[in-house]
């Protein structure tokens, strides 16, 4: 007997990702500004509270980079803007 095997065939969808969506504000650590101010900015721009600010704090500390919030360009280059008016050095990448 012959047997006939029926195969189904799945296709993906390929769905375009618009990368502005899925943009990072990343903050560097440096040997000028203290955890404190670094905390307060991320808690006042960022709206983080102060377990996240810290918690970011420590990583840019140790690691020498955070990404401190996720969002479009849009959404996080006034936030970059203000950082960077504190005297810390960030990127929207």
């Amino acid at each position: 007997m012959s047997t006939q095997e029926e195969i189904e065939v799945l296709e993906l969808d390929e769905t375009e990702i618009d990368s502005s969506l899925n943009r990072e504000l990343i903050v560097y650590n440096d040997d000028v500004n203290t955890f404190e101010h670094v905390i307060s900015a991320l808690v006042d721009i960022c709206n983080h509270t102060s377990h996240q600010a810290e918690q970011c704090t420590l990583i840019i500390h140790y690691k020498g980079k955070c990404a401190v919030k996720n969002g479009t360009f849009d959404e996080l280059a006034p936030m970059r803007n203000a950082i960077c008016d504190r005297g810390i050095s960030a990127e929207v990448l």
